[in-house]
């Protein structure tokens, strides 16, 4: 785990570095920006590559060890939830940009925020994800599920946590984002959304990394497609679209 994160610091850095010089420097702009989030990610995979042939042996004695069966269903199952997910998304997305500038820049920066609130509830659903692999594989069962109920107290308690730190700090620091009063007034809109939905994403994050350690991905990929077609019936039943529709759809 301590060297995963590291790794992500890495590539982070590197991504920092290389923005200023392919953006500025080489005059690339928005292309500029986007090769070096490439770059860095393939910094983070080679490194990661390189450091797994050190600790297993990646060739299979034979075809069937690899069991690509096994592969390819709960392949199949994760890319459909990141669709659904990426599906829900760019509909708000897209319906904010319909609005103006100033809806679509005010949903920006309440998405990256709440982006950002889930990568400290993922960080927790990780821990707790291999955590409960490991126990899987010891077939201590046991202490996958104290594991489980533990991470799920946690999850609520952070979600909790961070749905009054967002509240407070977006209604007080939304300055720190933009100074034009409009997209301030249009963020304390979406506010609501993203601080409530706090300990529901928590929650949500928490469940995932549980059933990924029990190696369970139908039940992840099941809820996020009922969660899209929910979110696209609400987005054809009403044919005038707000600010509030935007962030139910998110």
């Amino acid at each position: 785990m301590h060297f995963s994160y590291s790794n992500a610091v890495i590539g982070d850095v590197a991504n920092i570095i290389l923005d200023p010089i392919l953006i500025f420097t080489c005059k690339l702009g928005v292309s500029g920006a986007a090769i070096a989030h490439i770059l860095s990610q393939y910094l983070i995979s080679i490194i990661l590559l390189v450091k797994l042939m050190q600790q297993v042996d990646l060739l299979p004695p034979s075809l069937k060890a690899l069991q690509f069966s096994h592969f390819l269903r709960n392949g199949f199952l994760l890319l459909f939830k990141v669709l659904a997910a990426t599906g829900c998304v760019t509909l708000a997305a897209s319906l904010a940009t319909r609005l103006g500038a100033t809806p679509m820049a005010a949903f920006q920066i309440c998405l990256q925020v709440w982006l950002t609130s889930s990568l400290l509830a993922d960080g927790l659903a990780v821990a707790g994800q291999a955590i409960i692999a490991t126990s899987f594989a010891e077939k201590n069962y046991e202490k996958a599920i104290s594991t489980a109920s533990r991470v799920l107290l946690m999850g609520c308690v952070m979600g909790v946590g961070l749905g009054l730190f967002i509240g407070l700090g977006l209604q007080f620091g939304s300055g720190v984002f933009t100074k034009d009063i409009n997209v301030k007034h249009v963020i304390t809109i979406g506010l609501p959304f993203v601080a409530g939905t706090q300990p529901i994403n928590s929650i949500a994050f928490i469940f995932d990394g549980v059933n990924f350690g029990a190696s369970d991905f139908a039940y992840s990929a099941y809820s996020m497609v009922t969660i899209f077609v929910q979110s696209h019936t609400i987005f054809f039943v009403y044919h005038t679209h707000t600010q509030t529709h935007i962030y139910t759809h998110m």
